[in-house]
């Protein structure tokens, strides 16, 4: 059997749509919306959220002796506002791993407790380079050199506060999201490209007809960039769990970005062995060009599922994107490979 046809416009599509949401962990409740009604429109998917306000979607499939589950997440790095400074300007608590050098000089929206949206800059406090000089460069990327400047009139605490701005309010930085030569650069492509790799492959199935082999869970998580986004959410009942999440492109790295890669080991320690070769043969069958790695530093929700006392066979795969945790990018070629490695997962035993 061969795989069905995927919907390159359709992924391309869910990509951009989905890093424009903004949903850093904790403040996900839009993106989670979306993907819902994107998945309401495969008819056969039945839905509920746990407490965590994690989306859990069911697909029926041919067999119910061998339930399966699959997993992404759709939080994303951000941070929120620690305190409203003298000068007005805001200074933050990241959420999420990243360093500061990583989104200086990036555009960002703060929104309030009351849902309303302002815009702003993330800035060191020496920004200026007629003023400071070498200061910009010397200065340290640490919390307290680095500030949000308001696009309101404001130069005090209390201005700031009067816009409807507090401690508490979230960040959202911009994704910048474009298309070029077949490549995908933005910031969230850690996981919303994984999000969109899953939609396309379920797309694929229904347009066909077709069912996965086995009951299968879809899990799509919102709190996996603090280390626990699966802990919760999966069935006691599911025997496999595939992760799927951005592969790591670097110097000293297997992965590219034109490839979906199989990580057998990261910081949590190795994989499921039979469930890796599992894989590996699937994609072998079905001529998926994919890599095999190591990540030194990193973390999954099939590890949190695990750690949460998951007994469940767990293997990770996902895109290769350069740049993670920064200004990302990939290659169709990797997100083409992914879901089609989705598809051949999902329909065989």
């Amino acid at each position: 059997m061969n795989l069905p046809e995927i919907d390159i416009y359709y992924l391309i599509k869910q990509i951009n749509s989905l890093v424009n949401i903004p949903s850093p962990t904790g403040y996900t409740n839009a993106a989670i919306d979306y993907t819902k009604k994107e998945l309401k429109s495969f008819t056969e998917i039945k839905f509920s959220m746990n407490r965590k306000g994690a989306l859990i979607a069911e697909w029926i499939g041919e067999k119910s002796d061998h339930k399966k589950a699959i997993t992404a997440h759709i939080d994303t790095l951000g941070a929120v506002v620690k305190e409203i400074k003298a000068n007005g300007r805001l200074k933050l608590s990241r959420i999420g791993s990243y360093s500061w050098n990583t989104v200086e000089g990036e555009g960002c929206s703060i929104v309030s407790n009351q849902g309303e949206v302002f815009r702003g800059s993330i800035l060191p406090i020496k920004a200026s380079g007629h003023i400071y000089k070498d200061d910009i460069a010397e200065l340290d990327r640490v919390d307290e050199n680095m500030e949000v400047r308001l696009d309101i009139r404001t130069n005090s605490d209390q201005e700031t506060r009067d816009f409807g701005i507090e401690v508490g309010d979230y960040i959202a930085f911009d994704p910048r999201f474009e298309h070029n030569n077949d490549f995908i650069r933005s910031r969230h492509l850690d996981d919303k490209a994984c999000v969109a790799c899953i939609l396309t492959a379920i797309k694929a199935l229904y347009d066909n007809q077709l069912k996965p082999a086995q009951n299968t869970i879809i899990l799509i998580s919102n709190y996996e960039e603090v280390g626990h986004g699966a802990a919760a959410g999966i069935p006691s009942e599911v025997t496999e769990l595939l992760a799927i999440d951005m592969a790591v492109v670097g110097e000293g790295q297997n992965s590219d970005e034109y490839h979906a890669t199989l990580c057998v080991k990261d910081s949590g320690g190795p994989y499921h062995f039979d469930l890796n070769n599992k894989l590996r043969e699937l994609a072998d069958k079905y001529q998926i060009n994919y890599k095999v790695d190591v990540y030194p530093f990193y973390g999954s929700d099939g590890e949190a599922y695990w750690r949460a006392g998951g007994d469940v066979a767990v293997s990770l795969i996902g895109p290769g994107v350069d740049a993670s945790h920064n200004y990302e990018r990939t290659h169709l070629d990797a997100l083409i490979a992914t879901t089609k490695w989705i598809l051949a997962y999902l329909l065989e035993e």
